[in-house]
């Protein structure tokens, strides 16, 4: 009997490399009970996502970009409108295009108002609902509940999503987020059961997620490796031939979602160049990008572990030397261990390269702002690491019994601490005094930190504290344009026009199209009797925001100065239109209609503007002067005298004051008026002739 071998199966009868049958189907355990245990892992973290962020209830609004998504955008206020959806699908405003986004922004003030804590608590919504989704979709992959539970949790509690949470102007990361794990959800089903209306239903969802923000176009390459592993659809085989037989269908079948991360990378691009968002290459040269870059690839894994020190903003610095090498080091070093161990631990290559390519279009290559990093960059790129660290973890327990334990326990008490840094986190984000306050604290000189204290202190009326900010932002970051032209503003606002005007010049250096600067501009030409600069610097400031209320109304004051009233009538009525429930622009329109003839229109928009508001001086003013061109002495020395009252310092109105007096007999007290006026202002030439004549009137009187 001969002891022969038997022969190898041939190549032909058994390939070296077949497509590993996809996990998805992999049941060990009853389904009912399997559907009992997953249903209740989801029940636990939607009550821990609940219990941990339930206090952004009562958080409000930040002065940091919330104003221009919601509280100050009238497309937002107005709800959902058509208007309003058909400016969401064109508008590129604040140097993004996410239509989706501001539709959800529309939804809540349609049902909630401007309850802020409604607005956070929607996003909390959203953010429970991703991590159940992300937890059923690893679950239905891999089969796999504990590792996939670990990634949820983890993705649902750790510090570094506060900022996507918390902050109402970061809808976009929690709705892309949510589309992004619905798009993966119907993918595995489109790989369970492949067709045309599942493959459409993929499209769809990653569609609506790249109009929530644009960050998700690395989405078809997370695919690919999801086709790796867990899916098994293909594998980085020996046999190379075969390996790339078998990859390029699937990259042949995300031809369509790649066409669609083209086109939004492209619309995004140039929406944020034109906006101005994109820095140019002479302001943060490519060498200083690349090496931001690696740098950043490292501070995040970093923060992920240990996340201390966050903040809502961190400055972008010149790159150590010493922390590029280290940075480098680790990513090469890891990159290369991972691919080595990729054919035995395939999940450890999945996770790190998930992490690094999600990152590549906010990692700052191209350099969008003034950051160096941003937590909120993590949401989708962090889940790549938590799943090479959830599933090493199960491979340990699972290799080691003994150590299962442990395991647990390590798993339970990382889930934990991130709860419990994230409830702590939280509290910075309740106000915008106490986040900026906290990101001074934590990164030093930052000076978009300063610059939003200042709008804090402004609000609060505490005028020099916010010029203090605003000076600090500048001293820190000279070329910030925003800074030096609320610097412009406080001095405009405190009548040092002379002061004023290098700091609205120097920002309309830095960016000649920054509308508050153009109106600062028109502001301080009005108040040095310059109208036809005036008019200028407002009509410029309307060709850039034709629905800006204040250049409108100061365009229309200009021309109403400058004898054209009529024309002035026309945008000072657009101002009325689009901010009714603000005095100004009603009397600016009463002083035009004034000059056109209208008295009795005017009269009724003077009116409107003092019961609008009924402490305004000017509003007084401008009706005292009305009713002065009315014959109406009697009447207009009480708006003047109310408008001295509101304003002791309002020279203009105490002159006005003194001549109704004087016209009345009152001439001792219009004398008292004429002489505090030179008391506040000495070289009034007007003033010191009404005086002179007030009292020679008296004198006639006294002669008598």
């Amino acid at each position: 009997m001969s002891h022969r071998r038997r022969p190898r199966p041939s190549q032909a009868a058994k390939p070296e490399f077949a497509p590993v049958r996809p996990q998805l189907t992999a049941r060990t355990a009853p389904r009912t009970r399997l559907r009992s245990v997953d249903v209740a892992i989801g029940v636990c973290l939607i009550a821990a996502t609940v219990l941990v962020y339930a206090q952004v209830g009562t958080h409000g609004f930040l002065t940091h970009d919330d104003p221009e998504y919601v509280t100050a955008n009238p497309h937002v206020t107005s709800g959902l409108t058509a208007a309003g959806a058909a400016w969401a699908l064109t508008a590129g405003h604040d140097a993004n295009w996410f239509p989706l986004t501001w539709l959800s922004h529309m939804a809540d003030v349609q049902v909630f108002g401007l309850n802020a804590g409604a607005h956070h608590l929607d996003s909390v919504a959203l953010h429970a609902i991703s991590a159940v989704l992300l937890f059923g979709l690893f679950r239905r992959m891999t089969g796999a509940r504990w590792p996939s539970a670990l990634v949820a949790c983890l993705f649902a509690l750790h510090p570094l999503h506060v900022e996507s949470v918390a902050w109402v102007a970061e809808r976009k990361d929690v709705l892309s987020g949510l589309f992004w794990m619905l798009t993966l959800t119907a993918y595995v089903g489109y790989v369970e059961r492949p067709g045309r209306l599942r493959y459409a239903l993929v499209l769809a969802a990653f569609g609506l997620g790249l109009m929530a923000k644009s960050m998700i176009v690395t989405l078809p390459f997370v695919l690919l490796l999801l086709d790796w592993w867990p899916l098994g659809r293909w594998s980085p085989a020996p046999n190379r031939p075969m390996a790339r037989a078998a990859l390029v269908p699937l990259i042949r079948e995300k031809l369509p979602l790649l066409a669609l991360s083209a086109a939004v990378s492209v619309v995004t691009f140039f929406v944020q160049r034109s906006a101005g968002a994109v820095a140019s290459v002479d302001a943060v040269p490519l060498v200083e990008r690349m090496a931001n870059a690696v740098v950043s690839y490292e501070v995040y894994v970093r923060d992920m572990i240990w996340p201390a020190g966050l903040a809502v903003f961190y400055p972008l610095r010149p790159v150590e030397t010493s922390a590029l090498i280290l940075a480098a080091i680790l990513i090469v070093a890891i990159s290369a261990g991972v691919v080595r161990a990729a054919r035995r631990r395939p999940y450890l290559a999945v996770g790190w390269f998930w992490y690094l390519g999600t990152l590549v279009p906010v990692i700052g290559l191209i350099q969008v702002g003034s950051q160096s990093h941003a937590d909120r960059y993590t949401y989708i790129p962090s889940i790549g690491i938590t799943v090479a660290a959830a599933w090493g973890l199960a491979e340990i327990a699972g290799r080691w019994p003994r150590l299962r334990m442990v395991v647990a326990g390590l798993a339970a008490a990382a889930c934990a601490a991130a709860g419990v840094v994230t409830w702590r986190q939280l509290p910075y984000w309740q106000n915008s005094e106490s986040l900026f306050e906290h990101a001074i604290e934590v990164t030093g000189d930052n000076y978009v930190a300063h610059f939003n204290l200042g709008l804090v202190r402004r609000s609060e009326g505490r005028l020099d504290r916010a010029l203090a900010h605003y000076e600090r932002a500048v001293m820190i970051r000279p070329a910030y344009p925003e800074a030096q032209n609320n610097i412009a503003e406080i001095l405009i606002a405190e009548n040092r026009i002379s002061e004023a005007l290098p700091h609205v010049a120097e920002a309309l250096r830095l960016r000649p199209d920054l509308v508050d600067a153009q109106v600062n501009l028109g502001i301080a030409s009005t108040a040095t009797g310059r109208a036809e600069a005036a008019e200028a610097a407002f009509r410029s400031a309307v060709r850039l925001a034709p629905n800006n209320a204040q250049a409108l109304e100061g365009l229309g004051r200009a021309l109403s100065e400058l004898g054209r009233p009529d024309e002035g009538i026309r945008y000072l009525t657009e101002a009325v239109r689009l901010q009714p429930d603000r005095p100004a622009p009603h009397a600016g329109l009463a002083a035009a209609l004034v000059r056109a003839g209208r008295a009795n229109e005017a009269n009724t928009e003077f009116s409107t503007a003092i019961r609008l508001q009924p402490a305004s001086p000017q509003a007084h003013f401008d009706l005292g002067t009305l009713l002065v061109g009315q014959a109406r002495l009697s009447e207009a020395a009480s708006e003047f005298a109310e408008a001295v009252r509101l304003k002791p310092d309002y020279v203009r109105a105490r002159v006005n004051l003194g001549s109704a007096l004087a016209s009345l007999g009152k001439y001792d007290e219009a004398i008292a008026q004429f002489t505090e006026a030179l008391r506040l202002q000495p070289d009034l030439t007007e003033a010191r002739r009404n005086l002179e004549y007030a009292l020679e009137l008296r004198a006639r009187a006294t002669a008598r």
